[in-house]
């Protein structure tokens, strides 16, 4: 039991000892518990003062600062320094002061430094020092080249300076490459052979003033020999310095050529021409093959694969007509595909494959000009409509330009790479791609051939027609052909071709992703329509029979087809019944306001066929075209203002008629827009001047749309209700009371604004309490303006300002006293906190 339990604790307990006795004991021992607690505190601080003086650590001694380059670094620029003085006292000592020494004092004086510059780098070597021995090694190599200087102007000065410089970069490179090797551990003699070893052969056809040919070739060998020194030689810095000349050289070899190819008078230079770049593209095929784990190997590749066309399209050239150049150089681009052998590294195959594709391109390119002509050259008939049926095609095709020269084998090309697309990319991740720029090239083709071969004018428009149809009968066949395809047999026949049932192939257009070939067919044959229908413009006959034609072709596929292909057969046949009616207008003499009226018949087949076909693609296609298709007779009857008034009516009532539908109950606004737009065309054309006879019919409409909203949504604003129709009649009607010197207008306008405030009042209705009370106030202000104006120059002058700085001194005060009450607030609940 703890000390200090008394009896009044513990029931029945008897106090031992007495209670004052123990109160003294525990005060005694609470006095001795407060003694050694301070002598423990005061230990407590001595030891964190001892803690805390050997945890600081001491003044870090004074550092010096860092060298701002390293040794070695300081150690090359020394010795390159070195090298440099030395080989430029050399050459000094060579061009100054060779003339104080006799030719043999001139011998011993070369020979010994040469020679000890040459051999000091083995012992250096030996030591380790191999930085000072690459410099003496590169003095040595300068002073070998002065000693051939030196050699050619006491000893051979007779000698051609040019053939001296070949002979002497020759040896050089020998004796440089020989010591090199010898020395073994030294880095410079090596590139430094390969460098020299670069203009021998350029110097000597020079020398022999060889002719063009000879110094491409020349260009063409060194750029080889470059290439197996940096194929087969392991060190780096040989490799780098011949990888470098072999590209420099090859390159300028390979320009060189192709310029003499391009310049070839004969078939005799051109075969010249030819063979050089026949061995440029070895070099280049050849550093592909042999390096083929390198990255450059496709880019090697590709470039031999397009010197081999250029070096077959320059002979070609030569012999064939200008316009078959072309087709032949890509017949032998073409040719490259069949480098598919296994033997043949991946790289080069890959690279050949590019180089065909290159070629190709190309060819298109070459091509662009005739496809211009074809496809964009008939548009000009639209500023010429009906003016008269061309002699042939190819005057239908070049409206207003010229056709282009040397290009009558543009749809060989054109169609040549269509089926080479189709064909080399099967399997292959961009087929698709690949169809898709062939369609395009084949059509194309199929345009340009009429005027390629200048048939007659009805043959190419019966061309496009059958082209037209051809496209939408594969697009229904396909459709069909789809739909009864089993799923595995679409999965299968998705990428790369597909097998029908018979175990044949299936049609072109089905090797395409689902309802892709349709799309394709379908946008061909739009394409070819809008074409066929502006190179029709050029005669009366001609276009109404195209359209006519176009309109029962679009609108008979697009009873065949789905869905999204029969949205754009239905519209394009929409658009082209509207171009009928137009024409059919034009023929039969109408006024343009009359053909309006027309015109307006294929937004009503519109409206019904939308409502047949639903809400779906197809339905909003036949809306958007039959909206569209209104246009043209609001354009047409712009002239005449009651048919144009006419025209807007009918329109709206098209309208109507689409609002009716549950789905449409939008087109009612457009309908009531139509209408008031109707309204106002006929009151202008009656020379009806009062804003109010076009302002009240839309405000009537308006306010009773608003009642029922209000009546239907107990939330909706007056303002969004009630402001729109109030704001059109009051306003206009105010700005027309301004300017209006009778009093009619002003009492009629303010009756009505009073009774509109009176009405807002009532119903307790901001917006027309707002509205009508403004304009109330704005009328009262008009009719007392001539008082008012009377009364203010009746006035002093000193008035008005006198009046502003009154008001500007109650808003002042009147701000003052609020600022002041606030400030009694703030001390009103600082004291009650």
């Amino acid at each position: 039991m703890p000390r200090g339990v008394t009896g009044t604790t513990l029931a029945g307990m008897t106090n031992i000892p007495p209670p004052a006795e123990e109160l003294r004991l525990l005060d005694h021992e609470l006095r001795q518990l407060d003694a050694r607690r301070s002598q423990l505190l005061v230990r407590r601080a001595w030891l964190l003062g001892v803690l805390q003086a050997a945890a600081v650590p001491a003044a870090p001694a004074p550092r010096g600062r860092r060298p701002e380059a390293g040794a070695p670094g300081v150690q090359n620029v020394l010795l390159v320094l070195g090298g440099v003085l030395l080989t430029v006292a050399a050459v000094a000592f060579t061009l100054v002061s060779w003339g104080h020494l006799g030719i043999t004092g001139r011998a011993l004086v070369l020979g010994a430094v040469t020679a000890a510059a040459l051999a000091v780098p083995v012992p250096l070597l030996a030591r380790g020092l191999r930085s000072t021995a690459e410099s003496v090694a590169g003095l040595g190599l300068a002073l070998t080249a002065l000693d051939a200087y030196v050699l050619h102007e006491v000893a051979f000065p007779e000698v051609d300076g040019t053939a001296y410089a070949a002979a002497a970069t020759a040896l050089l490179a020998v004796l440089w490459g020989a010591y090199g090797i010898s020395s073994g551990a030294l880095r410079l003699p090596l590139p430094a052979a390969t460098a020299a070893a670069q203009l021998p052969l350029l110097l000597w056809v020079a020398a022999a003033d060889a002719g063009e040919h000879t110094i491409t070739a020349a260009l063409l060998v060194t750029a080889a020999f470059d290439t197996v020194v940096a194929l087969r030689v392991s060190a780096r810095s040989v490799r780098v310095v011949a990888s470098v000349g072999a590209y420099g050289a090859g390159a300028l070899g390979a320009l060189a050529a192709g310029l003499l190819s391009w310049d070839a008078a004969g078939p005799s230079a051109a075969a010249r021409a030819a063979a050089l770049l026949l061995l440029a593209a070895a070099v280049a095929t050849a550093a592909s093959w042999a390096g083929s784990e390198r990255g450059a190997a496709p880019w090697l590749a590709l470039t031999g694969g397009l010197l081999t066309v250029a070096a077959a399209g320059g002979v070609l050239r030569a012999a064939l007509p200008g316009a078959w150049t072309v087709p032949a150089c890509l017949a032998v681009g073409v040719a490259l595909l069949a480098a598919r052998s296994e033997r043949l590294p991946t790289a080069v195959r890959r690279g050949l494959r590019w180089a065909s594709g290159a070629v190709q391109a190309l060819a298109v390119v070459w091509a662009l000009p005739l496809v211009t002509v074809v496809v964009l050259g008939p548009a000009a008939w639209a500023a010429r409509v009906w003016s008269g049926a061309p002699a042939d095609a190819r005057e239908a095709a070049v409206a207003a330009g010229s056709w282009p020269t040397g290009t009558e084998t543009g749809p060989l090309v054109l169609a040549a790479v269509a089926a080479v697309l189709v064909l080399s990319s099967r399997g292959a991740p961009y087929r698709a791609w690949a169809l898709g720029g062939a369609a395009a090239a084949a059509w194309t083709a199929v345009l340009a051939v009429p005027a390629t071969l200048e048939l007659p004018y009805a043959a190419a428009l019966s061309a496009e027609g059958v082209l037209v149809a051809a496209a939408l009968a594969s697009a229904v066949y396909a459709s069909v052909s789809r739909a009864g395809r089993a799923p595995e047999a679409e999965r299968a026949g998705g990428e790369g071709g597909a097998s029908s049932p018979g175990g044949g192939r299936v049609p072109f257009l089905l090797a395409l992703p689902r309802g892709a070939a349709v799309l394709a067919a379908t946008a061909t044959a739009v394409a070819t329509s809008v074409h066929l229908a502006v190179l029709a413009l050029a005669a009366e006959t001609p276009t109404l029979v195209v359209l006519a034609v176009l309109t029962v072709l679009f609108a008979t596929a697009g009873v065949l087809l789905g869905d999204e292909p029969r949205a754009i057969t239905a519209a394009a046949s929409l658009a082209y019944a509207a171009a009928l009616a137009c024409a059919a207008g034009g023929s039969l003499g109408l006024a343009p306001h009359h053909t309006a009226l027309l015109v307006l018949a294929v937004p009503v087949a519109a409206a019904l066929l939308a409502a047949r076909l639903g809400d779906g693609t197809p339905g909003r296609a036949v809306e958007v075209t039959g909206a569209a298709a209104a246009l043209p007779a609001v354009g047409l009857a712009v002239q005449d203002p009651p048919v144009l008034a006419l025209v807007l009516a009918l329109c709206g009532v098209i309208a109507a008629g689409t609002a009716v539908r549950p789905d449409r109950r939008w087109a009612g606004h457009a309908a009531a827009a139509l209408f008031v737009l109707a309204a106002w065309v006929r009151l202008a054309s009656w020379e009806v001047g009062a804003p109010e006879a076009y302002t009240l019919p839309v405000t009537v409409p308006a306010l009773v749309v608003g009642f029922v909203r209000r009546r239907r949504d107990g939330r909706a604003s007056s303002w969004t209700a009630y402001g729109p129709g109030l704001s059109v009649t009051l306003v206009p009607s105010l700005l027309a009371a301004w300017g209006d010197p009778h009093w009619l207008r002003p009492l009629l306008l303010g009756a009505g604004a009073l009774a509109v405030t009176l009405v807002g009042v009532r119903h307790r209705l901001r917006a027309p309490i707002v509205i009508g009370g403004g304009v109330l106030v704005l009328v009262a202000l008009h009719e007392l303006a001539p008082y008012i104006a009377q009364v203010a120059g009746a006035l002093p002058r000193w008035v008005p300002p006198a009046l502003a700085g009154l008001l500007l001194l109650a808003l002042g005060a009147t701000y003052e006293q609020r600022l002041r009450d606030a400030r009694r607030v703030r001390d009103v609940l600082g004291r009650m906190n």
